[in-house]
């Protein structure tokens, strides 16, 4: 799971999406069948015994035990050749050996997907390394190896412990890839708008291939983005923005989603919005909030159809999105119900009409309540000043 070149992604996060795919209810037999046959190539090819046996004793694959062996046979040998180098470089050379060589041996358990050896290996490591830099690096690899587990407790970790290394220095560089990094935390843990302003800080410096395609990149920036902007950012920061029009249209549905959307056009935006669905269905991080994310949407869409009138038909609306009366009723009536949308249906004139609190109004509010805020605090601390 090292290094990743320039336009490559980790193999070991392929395979994590493959494996993703292959416990999908949704992913058709037939897919599977292709999907099991590469998953085993790449276990066979890395030599990867601990995840082959986890995957077996849950059933995703089936157990072959002389495969098993043979695969165990060949780490033990390798583990063997790894140690031997470590103690020739205590021997016999300095210190940034003594490091390479563990670094070796941490890199070889992320491999073959042992993760507490490897995190063990990884922080022996760190006590032999010096330079900010190096140890940074030793960062990303647990960033990487906790992404294909999708351990989030221990992408936190990593996130602030290497935010607290950029305190003692290190490059711009490794800077800009780790916002991608939280980024895609912030994504999967359902911090959309966190999310959205960190992708949208990294486009112009992406260089993170190791962890997604900057294809993938750009449909997580628009996808987050969509439902924290505001109209007039974006528009600047998405819409217009000269590094996304580069890639959109390779992107299936992604540029009519996003346009339909500005361009208030709302049957086009239905028709590749229900295509989108099933790209957000089918990605690891983003189907754990697959039903959130699509209410979220919904409401942007919404609100941004209902801001343009005082009062409205409900016939007239169903016409704009291209559908019928009574699904856009059911839809209404739940999104208003959650205090979602400001308006509320007329059932008897089938009319909605808009009650969007004003600016001054919100304000307004805004202020009472931290004012009755301010006063509580201060009785409370008079009270304690008095005992």
């Amino acid at each position: 799971m090292d290094g990743g070149a320039e336009g490559t992604q980790q193999p070991h996060l392929i395979l994590a999406h493959k494996l993703f795919l292959l416990t999908h209810p949704d992913v058709q037999d037939i897919e599977k069948v292709q999907l099991k046959s590469e998953v085993l190539d790449s276990i066979k090819s890395d030599g990867m015994a601990p995840l082959y046996e986890t995957l077996a004793a849950s059933s995703v694959l089936e157990l072959d035990q002389s495969l098993l062996d043979s695969m165990q046979a060949n780490n033990e040998e390798e583990l063997k050749k790894l140690d031997d180098k470590i103690a020739d470089a205590e021997e016999n050379l300095g210190e940034s050996e003594v490091r390479e060589a563990h670094l070796a041996k941490a890199l070889y358990f992320i491999r073959i997907s042992d993760k507490e050896k490897a995190l063990e290996q990884l922080k022996l490591t760190e006590g032999k390394t010096v330079a900010v830099g190096q140890k940074m690096d030793l960062v990303f690899y647990t960033l990487q190896l906790a992404f294909f587990y999708m351990d989030f407790d221990l992408v936190s970790k990593s996130i602030d412990k290497a935010k607290k290394l950029f305190e003692e220095g290190g490059d711009w560089e490794r800077k800009n890839r780790l916002k991608v990094y939280e980024g895609l935390y912030c994504m999967s843990t359902r911090n959309f708008k966190k999310a959205a302003s960190l992708f949208l800080d990294s486009i112009s410096t992406f260089t993170t291939y190791e962890i997604f395609p900057y294809e993938t990149f750009i449909f997580y920036t628009v996808l987050t983005s969509i439902i924290t902007l505001d109209r007039v950012s974006l528009k600047q920061k998405v819409v217009d923005a000269p590094e996304i029009l580069t890639v959109l249209g390779k992107i299936p549905f992604l540029s009519e989603f996003l346009n339909s959307l500005y361009e208030c056009q709302y049957k086009a935006f239905f028709s590749a919005f229900a295509a989108m669905a099933e790209q957000i269905k089918f990605d690891r991080c983003l189907n754990p909030h697959f039903r959130f994310y699509m209410r979220e949407v919904r409401t942007v869409v919404y609100s941004q159809f209902l801001e343009s009138y005082k009062s409205v038909t409900v016939e007239a609306m169903a016409n704009a999105f291209g559908v019928s009366v009574d699904f856009i009723d059911q839809e209404l009536s739940r999104f208003i119900a959650a205090g979602k949308l400001h308006c509320k249906i007329d059932k008897v004139a089938g009319v909605l009409e808009t009650n969007r609190p004003d600016a001054k109004n919100a304000l307004y509010q805004a202020t009472i309540k931290q004012g009755d805020f301010l006063l509580n605090r201060i009785q409370k601390l008079s009270r304690v000043i008095d005992l």
